[in-house]
């Protein structure tokens, strides 16, 4: 039983535009629709998938970036399952790159109220991520033409692809779309909340509503075996910060890290050359294994020197009673409360990580009794029940705030 109350029934559309590599996107969405079902909700989907990308023309390939502002093929189509399915509310996860916000347009035209969800900072960063040249980046925050982004090409390295995503996101501002076409904004914490706000969203019409397990795995029964390390293998998370401070431990606390990226072959290489002992690199696994690992560990890290938005390893870990040691940067200082549920540490600091995972390592009784609270925190604010009654929340206040503007 998921609530106390059963809300209406509703018919959802979900718009999302796939990356080439799944990401954690792509899990809460394909959760949050479960949820809706399993509730007796009808939900719709409508996808692109950037693998499409690779099959362009060279002129597709060429007006891509034209598109990407406006793209009339998601426009028309949209439209069409609009007016043929007759759905409640619009839900949003990606819209970047061939999506795009036409897709809301559509929605206005056909008077169906829009939720998007803000997965990363795509709307304020040409990149998404606030992060450059190894640190957090705010140059763009606030300008209504992010140059800096294009400057120093943020996004893939490109100049030309960093122009496009730019030119994107002064259009539509001019434009107003992010003011005007969408009625709610799902921010995944209060510090990202903060940043949309000061990026120029209307505070009124973000809510606050965190990633969250899909399912209960139950508190783990056994003291922990190894400390886990579970993302992507690039250099926003810090995997590079991981390896420096394990050499500092001389070998005495296991680490297994999970997930793959651009950095997993560099990473074999330097385990080796600085002789890591205990350190495995365990690659991609699927989401139970990932469960039974945790269920396993002593403790989670999670070493990012980027803003995270809501890492969902950081529910599924407290799901299973296992407290997490992070950087104390952004949205995860919010969410691992130091000393309770975890440790911080300085980001970026390998000396300060060794130190915090050696005191860790040597109290497990400390350590147990924030697993506890870890599981405490779960059941309180990330199961899939409290998740859906937030959610539906959410869509009941686009609907009354479509309704207002509809009235005017």
């Amino acid at each position: 039983m998921l609530l106390q109350y059963e809300p209406r029934t509703m018919r959802i559309l979900v718009v999302h535009n796939y990356y080439q590599k799944r990401g954690g996107e792509d899990t809460n969405r394909e959760a949050e629709m479960q949820l809706l079902r399993e509730a007796g909700h009808e939900v719709v989907e409508y996808t692109r998938h950037n693998n499409d990308i690779l099959g362009f023309t060279p002129f597709a390939k060429a007006k891509l970036g034209l598109d990407t502002i406006w793209a009339n093929r998601t426009y028309q189509e949209l439209g069409r399952i609009i007016r043929s399915t007759a759905p409640t509310v619009v839900h949003f996860h990606n819209t970047f790159p061939l999506v795009s916000p036409s897709a809301y347009y559509t929605c206005e035209r056909a008077g169906v109220p829009v939720v998007q969800t803000l997965h990363n900072y795509r709307l304020l960063c040409p990149n998404g991520l606030f992060f450059r040249e190894g640190q957090p980046c705010e140059d763009c925050l606030g300008r209504s033409v992010p140059w800096p982004g294009v400057v120093h090409r943020c996004y893939r390295g490109s100049l030309a692809a960093s122009g496009a995503v730019a030119a994107m996101l002064a259009v539509h501002r001019s434009m107003k779309t992010w003011t005007i076409q969408v009625d709610m904004y799902i921010a995944l914490t209060e510090f990202a909340r903060r940043k949309f706000v000061e990026g120029g969203l209307p505070t009124e019409r973000i809510a606050v509503k965190p990633n969250f397990a899909a399912h209960d795995p139950g508190a783990k029964r056994r003291t922990g075996e190894y400390s886990l390390y579970v993302g992507r293998l690039s250099e926003e998370k810090g995997p590079q910060v991981l390896l420096k401070a394990w050499a500092r431990l001389g070998g005495h606390v296991p680490l297994k890290l999970v997930g793959d990226g651009a950095l997993r072959e560099g990473l074999g290489r330097e385990t080796v050359a600085m002789g890591l002992k205990g350190v495995e690199l365990l690659g991609q696994v699927g989401s139970k294994e990932v469960v039974s690992l945790l269920q396993g560990a002593c403790f989670l890290v999670l070493p990012s020197v980027c803003y995270e938005n809501f890492p969902l390893t950081i529910a599924e870990a407290f799901a299973c009673g296992v407290p997490v040691i992070a950087s104390r940067l952004g949205a995860i200082a919010e969410i691992v409360a130091d000393g309770k549920t975890g440790l911080h540490f300085t980001a970026g600091d390998e000396a300060d990580l060794a130190a915090k995972v050696e005191w860790a390592w040597t109290h497990p009784k400390e350590m147990e009794e924030m697993g506890r609270a870890a599981r405490r925190e779960y059941e309180a604010k990330y199961t899939a029940g409290k998740n859906y009654e937030m959610l539906m929340e959410i869509y009941e206040r686009a609907l009354r705030a479509s309704r207002q503007v509809d009235g005017n």
